[in-house]
């Protein structure tokens, strides 16, 4: 029994200082490397930092879109096909809604500004509910600045859209597109705040109407004939 002992013994000691070995010569385990951030989207969305200068008078909806395209231009932003957040009236209506794609969206920030056109509407309760992310944080202009809101001197919230809640176009006999974005005179146009602030409904694209279409008159209500601008995706 002593010899069988010494004989385990005796392997133990043989063994141990092998198994110590092996392990030593194991490769050592890679250390875990941090996730890749996720690369910043490019501005899809932006608040014209500056009207046309002549009220509500755009040039119609063609107007408005060389706007948009030639103002993301300028600021350097990628090339895509960009469509002011307007609606029509009358023979041919279009509602804004129609004209942007689908989504998604950032602006210039990266920021999500509505995963499709469904949320950015609210077309399900449970859209509605949650609501999009639009307000003055995010509702920034094509150079990534803010937009002055309730607040800021001069108050510049009210954007041209001449839509309804969900986007589209009225259907009524009344003017709310200054006769469909060429007139500087006679009319009105139907406004939203990008800051999502007074009006008593808060709503980013349809809060009120204009006072009417004149600078003076878009300027008296809060605003400065700026309107929305989607790359159409």
């Amino acid at each position: 029994m002593k010899t069988m002992r010494l004989i385990f013994a005796a392997l133990t000691i043989a063994v141990v200082p092998g198994s110590y070995l092996l392990l030593a010569q194991q490769p050592a385990t890679p250390a875990a490397q941090p996730a890749a951030a996720a690369p910043r989207q490019p501005m899809s969305f932006f608040v014209t930092s500056v009207g046309k200068g002549d009220g509500a008078n755009l040039g119609g909806v063609a107007g408005a879109d060389a706007h948009c395209q030639a103002l993301a231009k300028a600021a350097a932003q990628p090339d895509a096909v960009w469509r002011a957040y307007l609606s029509t009236q009358g023979a041919g209506a279009v509602s804004a809604r129609d004209r942007i794609g689908n989504g998604p969206w950032h602006n210039f920030r990266g920021q999500v500004i509505s995963t499709s056109n469904a949320v950015l509407h609210g077309d399900t309760i449970e859209q509605a509910r949650i609501g999009n992310p639009l307000g003055k944080q995010l509702s920034l202009n094509e150079k990534g600045e803010l937009v002055n809101g309730v607040g800021d001197k001069p108050n510049q919230h009210d954007i041209l859209t001449g839509s309804t809640a969900d986007g589209r176009a009225f259907t009524d006999s009344a003017d709310h597109t200054c006769n469909n974005w060429t007139s500087n005179s006679a009319g009105s146009a139907q406004l939203g705040h990008h800051d999502k602030q007074g009006g008593g409904n808060g709503s980013w694209n349809a809060t009120h109407p204009s006072k009417g279409c004149s600078q003076d008159n878009l300027i008296g209500t809060g605003g400065a004939g700026l309107f929305y601008c989607f790359a159409v995706k």
